[in-house]
């Protein structure tokens, strides 16, 4: 039995390999339009394909295919070879939209009659089956990064009816998580990485000017400004989605003196050294709660009362076979990483989010990303896995429209700016 497997996986790569060689060869020598044209032919007609022998290794693989999920992985690393060549930018771009579109004409299509054989009617179902796929979502959110010039994120009407997934390209913090699958290319990786680093930066100075001019007109240093001042001396544009007074208070909240005279990050190094004193782990999960809690100064009874009482009995519950350990760091970093499960959400196999969306409806958006925010700024190494956490929130509504899911964008935006100013090159503490 173990000679069939590996016969057939080595069979079944040798016919991937040869169509992926056959696209790196037509990548050199054709235009965007006669590659698109090339896969409608083949993955979409089914038939008619001028390379014979490619459209039987096409065949062979669907016959031989034990999982229908591995063609997802055939398809996108086709779809990668022709996105990611070395060529211009233009091209790679309009290679990408003409894909998306080119499969999104499919969606709704049942198969058709000219589909004779048995293994044109399977490709059909194949190609139908990935336009659902992760892999193919994740195709369209980076359409939508590398589209980013064309669109306007301004809340008009317009584009608040568009998807959520529009917004892909304003969260840096989202792109390793949103726009990269397991089976993505070491340079497509990269490439992602790439442009993470630069649109992080690109946003850290926008946000850098903005706070600088409002505060060269006096508005940031008084209490009393109000949002039609905000507007008519802001020539430097705000840059997120917030409106200024939003972003104003925000920015106050992530970086000002708001716990016992100290900012966050202070409070936070206040903490760990009292944390890191010899201690059973019950008693740092006693002391971490009160750090956490003191975030509750909101005039809500589901907080005072309900959420607060949540809060504790999961810290109790948390890991409770070391209570009586030494506290360690890996401790640390295994409870905070808990926490932003329990506060956000745990996992794609576990989306449900109902505590979080009570914390924004109960504390609001700022408020609750100053408590996720507490909690990463007393182990560093968890932050990725907070990003991790909006990208699943993210991917569950990406297809909702921006209205009908404003809480979110006010998570995603808040959460952009807390991160920005803690952990970015950028230093604007001068604004408390």
């Amino acid at each position: 039995m173990k000679n069939f497997i590996d016969e057939y996986k080595q069979d079944k790569s040798q016919y991937e390999q040869y169509i992926y060689n056959h696209f790196l060869q037509l990548i050199d020598l054709e235009s965007s339009e006669e590659i698109i044209e090339r896969f409608r032919i083949l993955f979409i007609n089914g038939s008619g394909y001028p390379d014979r022998e490619v459209a039987k290794a096409l065949e062979r693989i669907i016959v031989l295919l034990q999982v229908e999920e591995e063609f997802n992985f055939i398809l996108n690393r086709c779809c990668h070879i022709v996105i990611n060549r070395k060529r211009p930018y233009n091209y790679k771009k309009d290679v990408l939209l003409d894909l998306i579109k080119l499969f999104d004409s499919i969606k709704n299509k049942t198969v058709h009659r000219y589909y004779a054989s048995r293994s044109s009617k399977k490709l059909f179902d194949l190609v139908k089956a990935f336009t659902t796929s992760e892999q193919y979502l994740t195709l369209k959110r980076f359409a939508e990064l590398i589209n980013q010039e064309t669109r306007s994120y301004r809340n008009t009407h317009s584009a608040l009816a568009q998807p959520l997934r529009t917004l892909i390209p304003r969260y840096p913090y989202l792109y390793q998580h949103c726009l990269i699958t397991s089976d993505n290319s070491y340079e497509h990786q990269q490439a992602i990485k790439k442009m993470q680093r630069q649109n992080q930066k690109k946003f850290e100075i926008n946000l850098s000017h903005y706070v600088t001019h409002q505060i060269r007109h006096r508005i940031i240093t008084t209490s009393t400004f109000t949002e039609s001042s905000c507007k008519n001396t802001n020539k430097i544009q705000n840059p997120t989605l917030l409106s200024d007074r939003e972003l104003l208070s925000a920015i106050r909240q992530f970086v000002g003196k708001v716990e016992n005279g100290y900012n966050y990050q202070d409070y936070a190094k206040s903490f760990l050294t009292h944390a890191r004193q010899p201690q059973s782990y019950r008693c740092f999960k006693e002391s971490f709660y009160e750090y956490l809690s003191s975030s509750f100064d909101v005039d809500s009874r589901y907080i005072k009362y309900q959420f607060k009482d949540k809060l504790y009995k999961q810290l109790k519950n948390t890991m409770s076979h070391n209570d009586d350990k030494q506290f360690n760091d890996f401790l640390l970093m295994r409870t905070c990483n808990q926490m932003l499960g329990f506060l956000v959400v745990e996992s794609i196999q576990k989306p449900q989010h109902f505590l979080f969306l009570n914390l924004m409806a109960n504390m609001g958006p700022i408020a609750t990303t100053s408590l996720l925010l507490k909690i990463v700024l007393v182990c560093y190494r968890v932050k990725p896995y907070l990003e991790k956490r909006f990208a699943i929130l993210f991917n569950h509504y990406e297809a909702s429209t921006r209205e009908a899911v404003k809480w979110l964008v006010k998570a995603l935006e808040n959460i952009q700016v807390a991160l920005s100013t803690n952990f970015g090159r950028i230093d604007i503490s001068f604004i408390h």
